[in-house]
């Protein structure tokens, strides 16, 4: 486990994070690979700011997404100290609160909906999110909190000031008067 928490450490660093901040959230989302969002909150301790990706749905307007390492990840011990959070999805940006889910009926419905949404990776526990039974949720929920996100209000997305979306096409346009030149 901590061998895969590396893993995603790295490819959410150098890969997820940048490509968010500069508008390309779009390009890396689908059905195979996964629906992603970045979450940037405030940490609980360095009142720094973090972006952590997640798999996500949306339901009835509310975001929902999964402490996948459980109730010891560190972006959802933040979100349970501060739980005002801007989320980065692949086509917008929201500001909104988050809170844990406590019902079972939502938690279910959000759990499943989002290891749906997260292509290959829904099946990393075992069965198919779209016709197993709630039993097996409920085991997963046992390990696994459920995130809701209220929006709130717009959040500041990657082509407003202060995002990095100039930054791709900075480097097109470099390409293409380098590729004139030589």
């Amino acid at each position: 486990m901590d061998t895969l928490r590396q893993i995603f450490k790295y490819l959410n660093r150098f890969l997820m994070v940048p490509a968010y901040r500069m508008g390309l959230g779009w390009l890396i989302v689908n059905p195979i690979s996964g629906y992603i969002m970045v979450i940037k909150n405030v940490g609980r301790k360095s009142g720094k700011l973090h972006y952590t990706p997640a798999n996500y749905a949306i339901i009835n307007g509310k975001i929902y997404c999964l402490a996948g390492f459980g109730r010891k990840a560190h972006w959802y011990l933040n979100l349970i100290a501060n739980p005002s959070a801007e989320v980065l999805l692949p086509g917008r940006t929201i500001w909104g609160e988050a809170e844990e889910v406590t019902d079972l009926e939502e938690s279910l419905q959000a759990i499943r909906q989002v290891f749906i949404n997260a292509g290959i990776v829904g099946f990393a526990e075992g069965y198919n999110p779209r016709t197993a039974p709630d039993e097996k949720f409920i085991s997963t929920l046992k390990r696994t909190p459920v995130m809701r996100i209220t929006p709130k209000g717009i959040g500041n997305g990657p082509m407003d000031a202060g995002g990095w979306h100039w930054i791709g096409w900075a480097a097109a346009t470099l390409a293409v008067i380098l590729a004139l030149l030589f």
